[in-house]
């Protein structure tokens, strides 16, 4: 294990907490609503389950988390699975990882599957703000052919606490060159 993968895992609990309070003494909510299709938030707890799925349709559940960061407080896929939601798990370490291409790609098509069918997907990390941020900025860049500082701007207008940091700015940078040229030449 890496010492910065070893650090990421020391940090959760005390970071999980720290994203509990502000929910509770602070304007952020513990997700936002993007589009029709697409919800971005932190963990979805066991106890969050009805709403999602009840209130909010939630029948794809996008997972940026490593494992051990759900393995405690969340469903499994398995568990999900029973529920009747498909979950699609494209670890990426917190604080400083940086989801791939073939992962935002996964992301962005496992997206447009269920919105063809007519459900939600609810895309999380920890906290709803780095990780699976860049993920939705990935599906709005691909379906809207947004550059990604107006798909950053477009997520911060409704949750403003997100982050997404250069490393991952980048890599969106990448996915909207590729995009933008598969368009281009009539991929």
């Amino acid at each position: 294990m890496s010492l910065q993968s070893a650090a990421t895992r020391v940090l959760f609990y005390p970071t999980l907490l720290y994203n509990v309070i502000m929910e509770k003494i602070s304007s952020r909510k513990w997700y936002d609503r993007i589009d029709e299709t697409v919800i971005l938030g932190a963990l979805p707890f066991r106890g969050m389950t009805d709403t999602l799925i009840k209130e909010e349709n939630v029948r794809g559940v996008i997972t940026m988390n490593e494992e051990y960061e759900t393995r405690l407080l969340c469903h499994s896929s398995q568990e999900w699975a029973a529920l009747g939601v498909e979950q699609l798990r494209l670890g990426t370490v917190d604080f400083t990882g940086v989801p791939t291409l073939e992962h935002l790609q996964k992301g962005i098509e496992f997206v447009h599957k269920h919105k063809k069918m007519g459900n939600s997907v609810y895309i999380h990390c920890k906290a709803g703000r780095s990780r699976s941020a860049t993920m939705v900025a990935a599906y709005l860049i691909e379906r809207h052919k947004w550059d990604p500082d107006a798909a950053k701007a477009f997520i911060a207008d409704i949750r403003p606490h997100i982050l997404i940091h250069s490393k991952q700015h980048r890599m969106l940078e990448d996915l909207y060159r590729l995009v933008t040229s598969s368009s281009i030449n009539g991929g």
